[in-house]
């Protein structure tokens, strides 16, 4: 990726691949560049370019809760599932850190948030990438070329600065999920940033706190609030009657195989929902049986000993909010007796999942019109109208073609070979790249 950039009658560089954001999934896409121009002659070498809008590499800080664990296993890591012999694995993080033993020792499958994202951070730090940390693309805006097809887009930053693209990867991430009688403050946010805005809100009044939502970070949130504001009640509101274990058995958690990708995505769009629908108890709305476990314990123990700080409110729903001087005022609505309750907080907190980011402000007119797309290949290429030959690859967003694993970390190191497979493959029928080579680590099933 060092290589020197070509020119396309302008000044702007060329790079083969532009990726529009640089978290787990685009930096997989990296380590899978990286890797293919190691074992290539120098005419056949990806030349890649990523833009980041956070100063540095950064995944969910706001929600690196101590003690927090991974829901997925670790060898589910950037490469292992597309290369384990790869110096980017997450056993060879251990190793280089010097802690492989001990987490042998540790006899589990799931490190916590903390040691994965510091995984994430030394893979970042080690990848030969071009990363422009703090520059956000505003536009991508397609090329014509003498013979009419767009077959290069032109990426631009909001400093400025711009580069040719042959293709773009759009790993822009999810956006928060917002409900719409909120109005994000100091007092009402986003768990997405809960440390952070933990840490700006001002000193507790009521000692008291809502948490809406039914998911794992709803639960995550509950139980530290609890347990790190003592004096203080903490209310989880959700819509079901308790929370939900989450399915991870075996045979449920080959939804999140690679192979459950091709299974899906050439399954009629009817089936593919049913089973999308089926297995919505592997990922959504749903919480870890040890830590349901957990909070009803706690929950039971201050129902003996008499006093109340854990709330569990069931079958209800946030039906009003108004922020006071010292506080925020929320009214919770219960479903069973249609009684409402409001309560006098220091904050409300909105567990309430994620969409992904829209295509429309950075792709305008070369967007699908319909969110999420549903015209998506194989190998995660948007299909777009016949004139545009440069291809256009999603890291997300792809649920409803390509399965659950589409805003997952399950299947970040299979889709980023299966990308480069792609570029490499597409850009060989016209003699600039060679054809894919079944012993290449970034090689994937589907290629060989």
């Amino acid at each position: 990726m060092s290589e020197s950039p070509e020119t396309a009658g302008t000044d702007l560089p060329v790079r083969d691949v532009v990726g529009v954001g640089f978290g787990p999934a685009n930096l997989a896409l990296a380590i899978a560049i990286e890797e293919h121009n190691a074992k290539c002659p120098p005419r056949e070498r990806i030349s890649a370019q990523f833009f980041e809008k956070q100063d540095r590499f950064g995944w969910h800080p706001g929600m690196l809760l101590d003690g927090a664990t991974m829901q997925i296993a670790f060898p589910k890591d950037l490469v292992t599932f597309r290369n384990p012999r790869s110096a980017f694995t997450f056993f060879n993080y251990l190793f280089d850190q010097g802690r492989l033993v001990d987490f042998v020792n540790h006899q589990t499958f799931f490190p916590t948030r903390h040691e994965f994202h510091d995984y994430l951070q030394w893979a970042a730090r080690r990848v030969d990438a071009d990363v422009r940390y703090g520059t956000a693309v505003e536009t991508v805006r397609g090329i014509r070329g003498d013979d009419g097809l767009i077959d290069r887009f032109e990426v631009r930053a909001a400093d400025g600065s711009a580069v040719i693209a042959r293709n773009v990867v759009m790993g822009a991430g999810l956006r928060e999920r917002i409900p719409e009688w909120a109005n994000p403050s100091t007092r009402c946010f986003h768990n997405h940033q809960f440390l952070f805005r933990l840490g700006e809100m001002p000193a507790p009044v009521h000692q008291r706190f809502v948490v809406l939502g039914a998911g794992q970070s709803a639960a995550e949130i509950v139980q530290y609030l609890h347990g790190n504001y003592p004096e203080a009640e903490v209310h989880s509101v959700f819509s079901r009657y308790g929370y939900s274990p989450a399915d991870d058995s075996p045979y449920a958690n080959r939804i999140f195989d690679p192979e459950a990708v091709d299974d899906l995505h050439g399954a009629p769009e009817e089936e593919r929902l049913r089973l999308l629908d089926v297995h919505r108890s592997t990922n959504y709305s749903v919480v870890d049986i040890g830590l349901i476990n957990e909070l009803y314990a706690t929950e039971y123990q201050e129902r003996v000993r008499g006093r109340r700080r854990l709330f569990m409110r069931r079958a209800s729903e946030i039906i009003a909010v108004d922020e006071t001087s010292d506080g925020i005022e929320v009214a919770v609505r219960s479903g069973v007796d249609g009684l409402t309750d409001t309560l006098a907080c220091d904050a409300l907190i909105l567990a309430t999942g994620f969409t992904p980011a829209p295509l429309e402000p950075l792709l305008g007119d070369l967007a699908p019109k319909t969110h999420p797309p549903r015209e998506v290949g194989r190998d995660y290429r948007l299909a777009v109208s016949p004139d545009v030959t440069a291809g256009i690859y999603l890291q997300g967003g792809t649920e409803k073609t390509h399965g659950i694993t589409s805003s997952l970390l399950s299947n970040v190191a299979v889709r980023a070979g299966e990308i480069v497979t792609s570029v490499v493959t597409r850009r060989g029928r016209n003699g600039t790249l060679a054809s894919v080579n079944a012993q290449d680590t970034y090689a994937t099933s589907e290629a060989r």
